[in-house]
């Protein structure tokens, strides 16, 4: 289990701590929604939470599964459910195995494989809704959504008791509405996320954004992350309130990674941008 600090940033009610270092590890928890999206190693903050929605599978993001379920046994936590794309949950039933028979107790574990266009409860009124990434096969991100019911316009001016007697009949007085909270695009190279409504529109995007520059451009398109010129391209067509960047590299000091952001967005969006590893507490 790591023994750093995660980062934290606080947006209106929500806490996102985390941990996002291009190559080294990607953990981000959101504890109020209840959803850690990757598990990196593990850290002994995420391991209350309930819920991991594991993007892909490569070591950084996704080393800390066998642990994660360990110690939520040792704790006398139930299972955590680990949301991972379908290629995966063979490997990873085969890990949690192993694990298993080197510690000599049998790890517990609930494991659901997604595809593109699945939708899980998370809590209750609370989705995750899956979408396809570009960055290794299978792999996806994800949106967690609040859903509402809202009165339709024409009985907002109706007494308490009138509405009561029109749920008796029967009449549907009122219907969903679906509120985007964050989307975690994971790893990925450019997508036109704009076309999808729950994404452009979801209060805050948490987005990688790798690499910054220019003769960075190849690396970029070697891994399938993002570059600083895919990630304004994307962002200037997206409607976020909040975006927060993740797995950033360490061959940009955070300094210069501030000021080619700043050169590179529109006034409005930079205003909106936080780094993520900047938020690290010291």
């Amino acid at each position: 289990m790591p023994s750093y600090n995660l980062a934290h940033i606080k947006i209106d009610e929500l806490d996102i701590i985390g941990y996002s270092v291009a190559g080294e590890e990607t953990v981000v928890a959101m504890p109020q929604l209840d959803v850690c999206f990757d598990i990196g190693k593990a850290h002994n903050q995420v391991i209350p939470i309930n819920n991991i929605l594991l993007t892909h599978g490569h070591m950084d993001h996704a080393a800390g599964i066998a642990y994660y379920l360990s110690h939520r046994n040792f704790c006398g936590l139930p299972a955590g459910t680990i949301f991972a794309p379908e290629d995966l949950l063979e490997p990873i039933k085969e890990i949690i195995d192993a694990w298993g028979r080197l510690d000599g107790n049998k790890v517990p574990a609930r494991l659901v494989g997604v595809k593109a266009g699945d939708e899980y409860q998370v809590k209750p009124n609370l989705f995750a809704r899956v979408f396809p990434t570009n960055h290794s096969r299978g792999s996806v991100g994800y949106s967690v959504i609040e859903r509402r019911k809202k009165l339709r316009p024409e009985y907002t001016g109706l007494a308490g008791p009138h509405i009561v007697e029109l749920k008796k009949q029967g009449v549907e007085i009122d219907y969903p509405l679906d509120i985007p909270i964050v989307t975690y695009l994971g790893d990925t190279r450019y997508v036109d996320f704009s076309q999808l409504n729950y994404i452009a529109e979801s209060k805050i995007l948490i987005a990688e954004c790798t690499f910054y520059e220019t003769e960075h451009t190849e690396r970029a398109e070697a891994g399938r992350h993002m570059h600083i010129d895919e990630f304004t391209e994307l962002i200037e067509k997206l409607r976020n309130e909040h975006i927060v960047i993740t797995h950033t590299t360490q061959r940009t000091p955070m300094q210069d990674i501030r000021k080619i952001l700043k050169q590179a967005l529109s006034a409005e969006k930079y205003k909106k941008i936080v780094l993520l590893m900047d938020k690290r507490r010291r």
